[in-house]
């Protein structure tokens, strides 16, 4: 079925922690709705999600994957998530185009670290949520203590749709309470037999659905006026404020399932077909400007790539959302970021590797095309002129970088076509060609996430390479005043070189007064692209130096700016002025000049009281407030200032001042101290000097470099 009405596409994600089964609960919905013909497993590496050779081996989602069904008369796209917080940018994807989110627990653990951190990213989104515990089936299954948690953790707007009577490894009932029925299962689960619920659980049962009805009429006047008049709510009525509270995201339903023996996914897409919003339920999508755009179908197209995937036989594939119009095959758009056109020559629906060509898609549909020129995640799609443009996805900021590096010469280009590559895939990567610390430094959300990226490399692009610790981009300034004159003078017959250049060199500070006892004739201000300040006073009077050597006089200090004395940093914050020297009728030249401004600089900068400063980041830690003892006791190893903390419910927030330097694997070593339970972000704040001790040992490590060169 392909739908021409949004109103019946429903685009649900599936989240949770990595192990709750959502690949799984994914092949039985599919399975159960007829779109395929047999079940997959993990186990045996045939799922229709995670068909990448890389989650077959791990057995475990590294990428979200886009599947669909139809259920009814409705169509339901899926997308199946990873669980590892390392791959927080397909989390992100998947939310910015789905309705729906089901969040998937394992009964055995409860509400694990995945679940609060994605969590977290539903609620920023206000994405409607459903609650779906899984492995229900297993001996260790505990499903009050998990609804117990969800309660704790999420709030009073976690309400039981459903619960098991029998679970563990007998388990095969589910008492539903919004239709007061029982779900008993035969041994190879599907269809389930409808019972009257027993007599033992009419009571909890009744008192769950009076709960249902309350919080289902607190949203709708009308239906609490019924409510309080009869003391129920019909069907129909139930339904209409269970539409409403699920669609604002005031109400998360609960629902049982054991998706390894199909047991209530049924149930589960029949929840999502009568009750879960459509994105034409949903508020309209938000614009590039302010304005806002309705899931018409007949109003002017408009499609938002969502995610891209490069894939060896058949080039870029590019997955999108279609927020107005109907996409034809053969229709021309145009990229708004990048105003030139792109024709969509095919169009197709997904399910995991699987591509089926359609000949329309209308408003609120997912959908996939092949080869587009130049046209990427978050590119937005409209006719020629209309400059229509869905806001885009925010992805959230790296927290771990490290080094990389060919093993074999030669392979350079290769990399760097790899890395492009991949980082169109998944743009929480950050690539950095680092001339000032001539290295190739990659940004991502964790170790395993660079890790992975790693084996991509190799396995894919068939380039082998090898992490090292990345280099510090520290920086140089001087903390007092001091003069140094240089002459240069050299004579190889015929004309020579001759220059003589006195500055004198300060600590560069805003608003700072003119050099005492100097004439300032001219001034050039230098916002230095590394950042910082080159002031370069010409104090020059009586012609001791021609005016027209200025312009190499300050090249040579510029030359010096980029190897700093010091370490070979760059040096910022520095006032030059000069005010005397000697220039010879023939010998002298812009050379000349620019090699003694150059000696000068560096022999008044070493005896200036030079400072080394290194980068200072603001670092935020939310964890659990039982683990901050740990948490704090490792940042102070770490050279960290601490300056806030903050209580956010069982959390607590821990602002603190930290070298970039004592970051370098940070995440990892907080995730050992925490179970995995804490996150972290990091910010550039400023650059400061850093500790005398630690700045002799770096001076030392760069002459020892130098002297073996």
């Amino acid at each position: 079925m392909n739908p021409n009405d949004p109103k019946l596409i429903k685009n649900v994600a599936l989240f949770g922690h990595q192990g709750s089964g959502k690949t799984t609960l994914a092949e039985t919905m599919l399975f159960e709705a007829g779109a395929i013909s047999r079940r997959g497993s993990v186990e045996d590496r045939n799922t229709v999600s995670d068909y990448n050779a890389i989650e077959q081996d791990r057995g475990n989602s590294l990428f979200s994957t886009l599947m669909h069904l139809n259920w009814r008369d409705h169509k339901i796209n899926l997308i199946d998530t990873p669980g590892f917080d390392d791959f927080v940018g397909e989390i992100h994807t998947a939310l910015k185009v789905v309705d729906t989110v089901v969040m998937v627990l394992n009964a055995q653990y409860g509400v694990e670290v995945g679940t609060e951190l994605i969590w977290e990213n539903t609620q920023d989104a206000h994405k409607p949520t459903l609650f779906a515990i899984n492995q229900l089936d297993t001996d260790k299954s505990d499903f009050d203590r998990t609804l117990e948690q969800l309660t704790e953790r999420f709030g009073k707007q976690v309400i039981t749709i459903q619960y098991p009577i029998n679970e563990g490894a007998g388990f095969n009932k589910i008492v539903d309470v919004l239709r007061m029925t029982m779900y008993e299962f035969g041994p190879d689960g599907g269809k389930p037999e409808k019972k009257p619920i027993p007599s033992s659980e009419t009571a909890r049962a009744a008192a769950l659905h009076n709960a249902l009805v309350e919080a289902a009429a607190e949203h709708d006047e009308g239906l609490m006026e019924r409510y309080f008049d009869k003391g129920t709510l019909d069907e129909e009525e139930l339904q209409k404020g269970l539409r409403l509270a699920v669609r604002n995201a005031d109400f998360f339903p609960v629902f049982c399932v054991s998706a390894r023996h199909n047991m209530g996914s049924g149930r589960l897409m029949g929840f999502i077909h009568d009750i879960c919003p459509s994105s034409a339920d949903m508020d309209p999508a938000r614009l590039l400007g302010g304005s806002s755009v309705k899931p018409d179908p007949k109003g002017e197209p408009l499609a938002f790539v969502f995610k891209t995937v490069n894939e060896a036989h058949l080039g870029e594939m590019s997955f999108f959302k279609v927020y107005s119009g109907t996409l034809k095959p053969g229709m021309d758009l145009q990229n708004v970021r990048k105003g030139h056109s792109e024709r969509f020559n095919q169009l197709f629906v997904i399910n995991g590797k699987q591509r089926e060509a359609v000949d329309h898609l209308v408003a609120g549909d997912l959908g996939a095309t092949v080869k587009l020129k130049d046209t990427h995640t978050n590119d937005s799609l409209s006719p020629k002129g209309k400059e229509l443009a869905i806001q885009p996805i925010v992805f959230p900021e790296p927290r771990i970088r490290i080094a990389l590096e060919t093993i074999n010469k030669g392979d350079e280009d290769k990399l760097a076509n790899g890395l492009h590559q991949l980082t169109e895939e998944d743009p929480t990567y950050r690539v950095e060609h680092s001339a000032e610390l001539r290295q190739t430094i990659v940004h991502g959300q964790g170790e395993l996430h660079l890790n992975i990226l790693r084996q991509r490399l190799e396995d894919r692009f068939k380039v082998a390479v090898q992490f090292t610790t990345p280099r510090i981009p520290y920086r140089e300034t001087i903390t007092r005043s001091s003069k140094a004159d240089y002459r240069h003078k050299k004579q190889t017959g015929g004309a020579g070189q001759f220059a003589e250049v006195h500055m004198l060199v300060e600590p560069y500070e805003e608003g700072m007064p003119a050099p005492a006892g100097m004439s300032v004739r001219d001034v050039h201000e230098i916002n230095l692209d590394w950042g910082g300040k080159l002031v370069f006073n010409w104090c020059i009077v009586g012609g001791a130096i021609d005016a027209k050597f200025s312009t190499a006089i300050m090249k040579g200090i510029m030359s010096k700016l980029e190897d700093g004395p010091l370490t070979g940093s760059y040096v910022r914050d520095v006032r030059v002025s000069v005010f005397d020297g000697k220039m010879h009728p023939v010998d002298s030249n812009d050379m000349a000049f620019k090699t003694a401004s150059a000696m000068a600089f560096r022999e008044a900068f070493r005896n200036a009281a030079p400072r080394l400063l290194e980068p200072i980041f603001q670092l935020t830690v939310k964890t659990p407030v039982e683990m901050s003892g740990d948490v704090m006791s490792d940042l102070q190893t770490r050279r960290a200032q601490i300056f806030g903390m903050d209580n956010d419910g069982h959390y607590q927030i821990i602002e603190a001042r930290i070298p970039l330097a004592e970051l370098h694997k940070y995440s990892s070593t907080l995730r050992s101290l925490t179970q995995g339970r804490a996150k972290d972000s990091i910010a550039f704040l400023e650059y400061a000097p850093v500790p005398q001790e630690i700045q002799a040992q770096i001076a030392s490590s760069h002459k020892e470099v130098l002297e073996e060169v």
